[in-house]
C-alpha cells in the first residue's frame, strides 16, 4: 500500500470536485473550492475521522468496499478506480462487460472498412456488426437469436459452423474458441451471460467439456485462417484486431499479402451475389 500516493490522489481527487458536481448546496460561508473531507466521508457512508485518517496517511488500510464507496462519491472513471486499488495494494475490480451496444469510436472506424472483410464481435463471441465482404465470406452471422448468437455455441452444436474451415483445422479451432471463451470467463466471472453459456456447452458437448477441462490458454497472436470457401475456394487470412478501450469488443479485420493467390480471390467477392453463402 502507498500511503502517500493514496493519500495524494485521495485529496487532487476531492479538491478538483465541487459541491453542485455530487448534489450537494454550495453556502455563501464555503471559502474554497472543492469538497470537504466531512462531505466525502458522509456521501461514502464512513465516518470523518476514517476518511481523514486515509488522507493523513494513518490508520488501516482502506477495504476494497470502502474504496469502492469513495469511487463512487468523487465520480472516479474506471481507469482512476483501477490506479486508486492498485495503490492500496488490490487488484483492480473485475468488471461485466458490455455486450450490445458498440463503442461508437469503433463503429465509426468499422463503417470506413469498405475493401475487405470487417466485423465486430462482442467478449462472449457474439457478431454484432459484418460488412457486406464479411457477409459474403462468413455469412449472416448476426442474423442468430439466443444462445446461438455465441460462436461457440455453434462451433460446439451445430456441425455446419465448421464447413468453411477444413477437416485438419477443427481441432486447433475448437481449442482457440474454448481458450478465448475461458478468458473472457475468468475476466468477468460476475457475467450471468458468460456462465450460462459455459454451463450450456458443458451439459450439451463432451468435446467443449473435455477441451474446458485441460484450461486452455492461447497468446495474442494467432496462427493463418484457413477457409475453405464453397465458391472461390480455400484462403489463407491474416486477422488483424483492434480492441475498443474497455476492452469488451475487438474489430477484426481479414487481409491476404497483396500478389497471393488469396488476395486474389479476396478481391473477387465484391462480384459474388449476396446469396453466395
Amino acid at each position: 500500500m502507498d500511503r502517500a500516493d493514496l493519500a495524494d490522489f485521495l485529496r487532487t481527487r476531492r479538491e478538483g470536485l465541487q459541491p453542485e458536481d455530487v448534489g450537494l448546496p454550495r453556502t455563501r460561508r464555503r471559502r474554497t473550492g472543492g469538497l470537504r473531507r466531512e462531505e466525502v466521508a458522509h456521501l461514502s457512508n464512513m465516518s470523518t475521522d476514517y476518511y481523514t485518517r486515509i488522507e493523513q496517511q494513518r490508520g488501516p488500510r482502506p477495504s476494497e468496499q470502502m474504496l469502492s464507496a469513495i469511487a463512487r462519491t468523487l465520480r472516479l472513471s474506471p481507469a482512476e478506480h483501477d490506479h486508486l486499488c492498485r495503490l492500496a495494494g488490490y487488484p483492480t475490480p473485475r468488471r461485466v462487460p458490455r455486450t450490445g451496444r458498440i463503442n461508437p469510436g469503433m463503429l465509426a472506424v468499422f463503417q470506413r472498412m469498405e475493401d475487405t472483410p470487417a466485423q465486430i464481435v462482442n467478449r462472449l463471441g457474439e457478431t454484432l456488426a459484418q460488412n457486406r465482404l464479411s457477409t459474403l465470406l462468413f455469412g449472416d452471422q448476426t442474423r442468430h437469436t439466443g444462445p446461438r448468437r455465441a460462436l461457440a455455441y455453434r462451433w460446439f452444436t451445430d456441425p455446419a459452423e465448421r464447413s468453411l474451415l477444413p477437416p485438419e483445422d477443427h481441432a486447433r479451432h475448437g481449442r482457440t474458441i474454448t481458450a478465448q471463451l475461458l478468458a473472457t470467463h475468468t475476466r468477468a466471472p460476475a457475467d450471468p451471460r458468460t456462465a450460462a453459456l459455459v454451463g450450456e456447452l458443458l451439459r450439451t458437448s463432451q468435446e467443449f467439456a473435455a477441451i474446458w477441462s485441460e484450461h486452455p490458454v492461447i497468446g495474442p497472436y494467432c496462427d493463418p485462417k484457413h477457409i475453405d470457401h464453397p465458391r472461390i475456394g480455400p484462403l489463407e487470412l491474416h486477422g488483424q484486431t483492434l480492441l475498443d478501450p474497455d476492452d469488451s469488443q475487438l474489430l477484426t479485420v481479414f487481409t491476404a499479402p497483396p500478389g497471393t493467390e488469396s488476395h486474389e480471390k479476396l478481391k473477387s467477392l465484391p462480384v459474388l451475389d449476396d446469396q453466395l453463402v
